[in-house]
């Protein structure tokens, strides 16, 4: 292409966005792998009875803690790799890491040796978790400009929605050898390790240049976008970026409180039996990866601070009633409600970063910003059993919890896209419009000026019939 008014028909015959969702699958199928670090219940529960282990609650739960722990370790560093390596190696090794920490996780065969198990499971997969974990959502971000809110719901609705298909699986492997659970992590190991690998083999970001055919970044309406691209440092200079990691740290306090609570409570408060709660959990499982999806989707229509407000309200309004629902149907009905929006906060607040601060420096600012998830997942829990306590306290836990999450509201009130943004300081403000007659049509386009290459980078275009 030159500057003279004429171009080849090169890049207008091949669509630049042809082939990007098959990388949603490929991200799915990591997500899946590595989102099957919620099945740990079922582990744990099997653990406490199996001869050669007998742990207790605390021990039982100790794995699964680390895990969850370590993620916001491997996401940061993860994320800062991806920005410089690309998406396929850090996704790569991400998943392998993964799951050599979980076939580790196999050979521990006793009490004595629960050492091993939370080194394989706990420090060593936790930490490829969240090495992998953040790559596909700043890479598809980059490949969905247009559909930000949709792309990132499904790509964390993947990782929701890995325990629910992994669950029966690992309770059939467990059931083959009761006395040695752990025997199941080797093929589930292996599992995850030939899906994350298949996955992250198509990893790729977006050529240089790369624009989707028609599209614009909104400047005005309930989503837009600040016009600039943030780096990391940048990022952590600005107000915005400490109120939405305030933002998912109080939705997961929030949602995770119940979670952490979901069987007790359905037993205590709405009498459902012991079995009847095992699978009201598994069943809420779906809402949390369905909300993934949901809630990304309806920000990008009523705008991300209002579905924030949306869910940290829901939450706090099922959250004051479920003391009281002793019917087993309501109760179900106000968990999935809770459970729906904890899963929405993963899912917009990627598309809410990328608004806030731009998407080429996405991995090492929001894999910083997961912060919050492992700061929600240690308070929330440690709030509601505190309160709780022996006497069953659920009307003052739940209550209190409830009034986090409506106070929380306030922040979507305040929070506010950076203002005054600055261009890049590599391209140029003015934009040139270029016009391209084929027979019938006319193709415009936007176009900005890179002055470091001096080349032509198109912002968007449109077709319109003469």
């Amino acid at each position: 292409m030159n500057t003279g008014g004429r171009r080849t028909n090169t890049a207008y015959e091949q669509s630049p966005t042809k082939g990007r969702w098959w990388l949603v699958v490929s991200a799915l199928l990591l997500q899946f792998s590595i989102g099957a670090v919620y099945a740990w219940s079922v582990f744990g529960k099997a653990l406490s009875v199996a001869e050669p282990f007998h742990l207790s609650k605390l021990e039982g739960a100790l794995p699964f803690e680390v895990a969850i722990g370590m993620i916001f370790i491997g996401s940061y560093i993860g994320g800062r790799l991806q920005d410089k390596q690309g998406p396929r190696r850090v996704a790569l090794l991400g998943g392998v890491i993964y799951g050599v920490g979980v076939i580790l996780a196999s050979f521990s065969h006793s009490h004595d040796q629960l050492w091993l198990l939370v080194l394989g499971y706990g420090v060593i997969s936790g930490f490829g978790l969240g090495f992998a974990y953040i790559v596909p959502i700043a890479m598809l971000q980059k490949w969905f400009p247009d559909k930000r809110g949709l792309i990132t719901g499904l790509a964390v609705g993947g990782f929701g929605f890995g325990a629910v298909l992994t669950s029966p699986i690992a309770q059939r492997l467990i059931d083959s050898n009761k006395d040695m659970p752990t025997k199941a992590f080797l093929p589930l190991g292996l599992g995850y390790l030939v899906l994350s690998l298949i996955g992250a083999s198509f990893f790729r970001n977006p050529p240089k240049g790369y624009a989707v055919p028609g599209f614009l970044p909104a400047t005005t309406g309930r989503v837009v976008n600040s016009g600039r691209e943030y780096t990391e440092k940048e990022a952590l200079r600005t107000p915005q970026w400490y109120l939405l990691t305030a933002l998912l740290t109080l939705n997961v306090t929030a949602g995770i409180a119940l979670i952490s609570q979901a069987a007790a409570s359905a037993t205590d408060i709405a009498g459902y039996t012991k079995a009847g709660a095992a699978g009201l959990v598994g069943a809420l499982a779906i809402f949390n990866g369905g909300g993934r999806i949901v809630w990304a989707v309806v920000s990008d229509h009523m705008g991300r601070m209002p579905a924030f407000a949306a869910m940290l309200g829901l939450q706090g309004v099922c959250l004051l009633l479920i003391p009281h629902a002793s019917s087993a149907a309501i109760f179900f009905v106000l968990a999935a409600i809770v459970y729906l929006c904890y899963g929405g906060a993963f899912g917009t607040m990627p598309a809410t970063a990328g608004d806030y601060f731009g998407v080429r420096h996405a991995g090492a600012i929001y894999g910083l910003m997961i912060l919050g998830w492992s700061l929600g997942g240690i308070m929330g829990p440690l709030i509601i059993s505190a309160l709780i306590g022996g006497d069953k306290s659920y009307t003052l836990g739940y209550t209190v919890i409830a009034v986090i999450a409506l106070a929380s509201i306030s922040l979507t009130v305040i929070t506010k896209i950076p203002r005054n943004p600055r261009t890049r300081p590599d391209v140029s403000t003015d934009l040139v419009r270029i016009d391209v007659v084929s027979k019938d049509l006319v193709t415009t386009d936007l176009v900005t000026t890179d002055l470091g290459t001096g080349e032509l980078v198109t912002a968007g275009s449109a077709t319109s019939r003469q």
